[in-house]
C-alpha cells in the first residue's frame, strides 16, 4: 500500500467510525463530505469561502477536465491544486459515470469505453490506464479505479457482467497507478443491488488492494431502503482499516443513515445545485426561498447557522435575489448549503467522540421529521 496515505479509525459508535486520513495534501477528519468541484470549481463559491464552511477535501472528475482545458495543460500549470487555489486534498472521479452518463456514442468494450465528446465531438478512449494517467497528471490526492456504473433498473445478470468487468478494470487501474507518499488509489464496489455480487466484488478488490474502497452504482434510482440494505450487505466485507466512500450520496437523511452503517466519506451536487435553484437546508429540512411566503420574512434562513447568508442577510432579501436572478443568491444560498452540510458531519464526528452518538442521531430525526415548521 502507499506509503504516507494513512487512515486511523478513532472511536466508533456501533458500526459508525470517527476516523483521520492522512494525505500529501494535508488530513481529512471523517466522517467527511467532500463538495463537488467537478470542473475544477466549486460552483458559486471562491476557495476560500469553501474552506470557510469547514471542507477540508473537494472531488474533481476526470471526463470533465480531460476535456476542457485538459489534463496536459493542468499538469503543465502545477497540477489542479495550483490551477484552482485549492490547498488541500482532491480526490477525483474516474470519469465513468460520466460517460455513460454524458457522453455520445458510446461504445463499451474489453479495452474501456469510446465516446464522442458531449462539448466539442471529439472522440476519446477512457481507459482504466487512461483514467489513471489523468488523474495523476491532475496530482489528484486520491485518484479513482475506472469502474462500470449500472444503471437502474438493473437484473441480475446485467449486474453481473458489469461487476466482472469493473472487477477487471480495477485490477488494471492498480497496475498503472503510480505510488506516491501520501498519495492513494480507491477501487469500487459494484454489483447493483444484489448482496452475493457487492460481497463477491468487494473480496476482489480486496485481494487486488486498495487505500480505500468505495461503494459505487448507488443512488441512481433505486430507493433509500435498496440503497441502505446494499450499503448493509456490503460494509461488513471491507477492510476495518481502510477509509469507505459512498459516491454521490446525498440527501442529509441518506448521510446519516449510511454513517450510522460505517460509511466515512460522501460526495453530491446536491447541496451546490440546490443552491443554485433557491433550495436551501437547514435544521428544520429544506425551504424554497422562491416561495412568496418568504417574500416579507425578516427571519434569516435558519437561526442556528454560522453561515454569511445567515448572520447577514433575512429570507426576504434572499427571496428578492433569487426572484430577481442575482448571481449573489445563487452564492449565499450554495454558502449557506455547504455550511450545513459541514456542520452535520462535524456534529455526527463529535457525537461519535463523545458517546452521544444515539442521541445526535434521534434529535437529527425528530428536527427533520418537523420540516420547515417555525414560528411566524
Amino acid at each position: 500500500m502507499t506509503k504516507g496515505f494513512g487512515f486511523e479509525v478513532i472511536k466508533t459508535a456501533g458500526a459508525a467510525r470517527r476516523g483521520r486520513l492522512s494525505t500529501a495534501h494535508g488530513i481529512v477528519d471523517t466522517p467527511a463530505f467532500m463538495p463537488v468541484g467537478t470542473a475544477g470549481t466549486v460552483k458559486a463559491m471562491m476557495p476560500e469561502s469553501v474552506i470557510a464552511t469547514g471542507a477540508q477535501i473537494i472531488l474533481g472528475n476526470t471526463y470533465h477536465l480531460m476535456l476542457r482545458p485538459g489534463a496536459e495543460r493542468i499538469a503543465t500549470l502545477g497540477g489542479l491544486q495550483r490551477f484552482m487555489n485549492w490547498p488541500g486534498p482532491i480526490l477525483t472521479d474516474s470519469g465513468g459515470y460520466q460517460v455513460m452518463s454524458l457522453a455520445q456514442l458510446r461504445v463499451l468494450k474489453e479495452e474501456g469505453v469510446a465516446f464522442q465528446s458531449h462539448v466539442d465531438g471529439t472522440r476519446h478512449m477512457l481507459s482504466p490506464e487512461r483514467s489513471v494517467e489523468v488523474q495523476h497528471l491532475l496530482d489528484a490526492t486520491i485518484t479513482m479505479a475506472l469502474d462500470e456504473c449500472t444503471a437502474w433498473p438493473c437484473d441480475e445478470a446485467t449486474a453481473i457482467k458489469s461487476m466482472e468487468l469493473s472487477m477487471r478494470w480495477a485490477a488494471r487501474s492498480r497496475a498503472a497507478f503510480v505510488n506516491r507518499s501520501g498519495y492513494g488509489l480507491f477501487g469500487i464496489v459494484q454489483g447493483s443491488v444484489y448482496p452475493s455480487l457487492r460481497e463477491q466484488s468487494a473480496m476482489a478488490l480486496t485481494a487486488i488492494g486498495f487505500d480505500g474502497y468505495a461503494v459505487g452504482g448507488l443512488a441512481v434510482g433505486e430507493g433509500q431502503a435498496k440503497m441502505l440494505a446494499t450499503i448493509d450487505s456490503t460494509i461488513p466485507h471491507l477492510p476495518r482499516e481502510k477509509p469507505r466512500y459512498l459516491m454521490g450520496v446525498g440527501k442529509p437523511d441518506d448521510i446519516v443513515g449510511a454513517v450510522v452503517r460505517g460509511v466515512d466519506m460522501f460526495d453530491c451536487v446536491l447541496p451546490t445545485r440546490s443552491g443554485r435553484t433557491g433550495q436551501a437546508f437547514t435544521s428544520r429540512a429544506q425551504i424554497n426561498i422562491r416561495n412568496a411566503r418568504h417574500a416579507s420574512d425578516p427571519r434569516p434562513l435558519d437561526g442556528s447557522c454560522r453561515c454569511p447568508a445567515c448572520r447577514n442577510f433575512s429570507r426576504a432579501y434572499l427571496h428578492h435575489l433569487v426572484k430577481a436572478g442575482e448571481i449573489l443568491g445563487a452564492m449565499l444560498l450554495t454558502w449557506h448549503n455547504l455550511t450545513y452540510y459541514q456542520d452535520l458531519m462535524a456534529s455526527l464526528r463529535s457525537a461519535i467522540e463523545e458517546d452521544r452518538f444515539n442521541e445526535a442521531i434521534d434529535r437529527f430525526r425528530v428536527e427533520q421529521d418537523q420540516g420547515d415548521i417555525e414560528p411566524a
